[in-house]
């Protein structure tokens, strides 16, 4: 395989199929604008119709235009790519620097046997070093990916690492956005109509409901409430379904494999020798309800702008006891005894600096409150003003204690531990083999309660991973022993026998 070569011709099929919900939105507008000026039925559709040719001949002509000036060879040393309607490139991706191979296909493209091949090389996909083809067949795009990674063979059938049990799926509506959802769609909706022409009823729907719930607010507020967490919970267990659908995480030779999905098919292949750690999350709803995920700390898995799925996640949500389990696997045994047994607990000015910024809060929150019913008129419902502080009081201690409660951090043979967050608890084990730098930072209260934060620097994940709140001489001892001889130069001992930096 070292001639250039084309992608696939049915790209032409996808991209008209493609452009019919362009179609569908400019066939709206258009009727409307005609109605309006007093067109015929038969003029109208004629116009619609004739559109609807244009821009489905638009799109059909700049996808033919795209494949004639787009073409791949893979040589015995590397991947080139030549691209460009307007503005030619030319790039190129050695082949020992492969590190993972991502197969994509949503519901338009794997109804015409397509698939999007992206190629990473360990980096920050923020800097441009992902390699797309957009689209090969599916039978080429698998034989890519077995050549890029050298495998020439299936891999032996040993059973998966993990394999979607549809029990977890009631984990799906322990999120926010089940909460939030529907309004973020129904917002979404208002602005839809309004697009197409729709503004007059969208705005007399909108002031209905207001004058609705203006005058029954009792009513109206604990039903819209229910409706939306309903609305959302559904949309919760249907996303968690298409996202994860047909999910299983398997290790082949040399590398782990992701696949999931039930409309849009993803296939991800990473090389396991770039693993540099695992991250249990449990945000807090998922933590309530004793469930959490793995995602990997990684090379060149670097959330894009324009990508909401987090593309690090090993698992969906899982029972957190399944998360334990999967991590330890991925990363060796030693992981097991570490993140099983107690971590190392923070001196206890870390938990008062809490406890400290819930009152601080609340004692602001309260000052506002006062301000606001002193400057507001007595007419006004100025009773509520101090809900807020009421509020924020239990709330805020509650957080400090569970920000306390989560603060912690271990040192095993291959792997340093450490833990924190109160809405977002995370867990990470990150191999000492690929910290490359320690960072320390004191803010004033800090140093006056003899507490530091260490920041372990790396080439994967987000480039940090932090302790927080950690004893001065602790964090010290704790960044020596983690990576022996990297820090040492820089480190003075006390009489006292506590380090302290040069």
């Amino acid at each position: 395989m070292t001639g250039w070569q084309r992608l696939s011709r049915r790209s032409l099929w996808n991209a008209a199929a493609r452009s019919l919900a362009l179609v569908a939105g400019a066939a709206a507008g258009l009727a409307r604008f005609l109605v309006g000026q007093d067109w015929g039925l038969g003029g109208v559709v004629a116009a619609c119709a004739g559109a609807a040719v244009l821009i489905v001949a638009g799109a059909v002509a700049y996808e033919e235009a795209r494949l004639r000036t787009t073409s791949w060879r893979l040589t015995a040393d590397r991947l080139e790519l030549r691209s460009g309607v307007t503005v030619r490139q030319h790039r190129s991706i050695p082949l020992d620097r492969v590190r993972s191979v991502d197969l994509r296909a949503d519901p338009v493209r794997r109804a015409f046997g397509l698939t999007v091949v992206k190629v990473g090389t360990g980096e920050h996909a923020a800097e441009g070093s992902e390699l797309a083809l957009d689209a090969l067949d599916r039978h080429s795009a698998e034989m890519l990916r077995r050549t890029l990674l050298r495998q020439d063979a299936p891999a032996p059938a040993d059973g998966p690492l993990a394999e979607l049990r549809w029990s977890w799926i009631r984990y799906a509506p322990l999120s926010i956005w089940t909460f939030t959802g529907a309004a973020v769609v129904l917002g979404a909706a208002y602005k839809a109509l309004g697009a197409v022409g729709l503004k007059d009823f969208s705005d007399r729907a909108a002031t209905s409901l207001w004058d609705w719930v203006s005058t029954q607010p009792w009513l109206a507020v604990p039903l819209l409430l229910a409706l939306n967490a309903a609305v959302g919970a559904l949309g919760a267990f249907l996303l968690y379904a298409e996202s994860w659908g047909r999910y299983r995480l398997d290790r082949e030779p040399g590398r782990l494999r992701l696949r999931r999905g039930l409309l849009t098919t993803r296939s991800l292949t990473l090389e396991e020798r770039r693993l540099r750690g695992v991250e249990i999350s449990e945000p807090l709803l998922l933590r309530l309800g004793g469930g959490a995920r793995v995602k990997a700390v990684t090379t060149g898995l670097a959330k894009k702008d324009d990508e909401t799925e987090d593309v690090a996640a090993l698992t969906p949500p899982l029972p957190r006891a399944e998360a334990t389990r999967i991590a330890a696997t991925l990363t060796g045994p030693p992981l097991g005894s570490v993140m099983g047994a107690p971590l190392v607990p923070h001196p206890a000015a870390a938990g008062r600096r809490r406890v400290v910024r819930a009152l601080a809060t609340t004692v602001v929150l309260a000052a506002c409150a006062g301000l606001a019913w002193w400057l507001l008129p007595a007419s006004w419902p100025r009773g509520w003003l101090w809900a807020a502080p009421v509020l924020a009081l239990p709330a805020g201690l509650w957080l400090a204690a569970e920000s306390r409660r989560g603060l912690g951090h271990a040192l095993g043979r291959r792997h340093l531990v450490m833990r924190r967050g109160a809405l977002v608890r995370r867990t990470v084990a990150l191999d000492r083999a690929g910290i490359t730098g320690w960072t320390f930072r004191q803010s004033f209260f800090q140093r006056r309660s003899g507490l530091l934060t260490v920041s372990a620097c790396t080439a994967a994940g987000g480039g940090h991973y932090e302790i927080l709140d950690v004893g001065r001489g602790a964090g010290l001892d704790l960044a020596a022993h983690a990576v022996p001889g990297l820090l040492e130069p820089f480190l003075i001992r006390e009489p006292g026998g506590e380090r302290q930096a040069a």
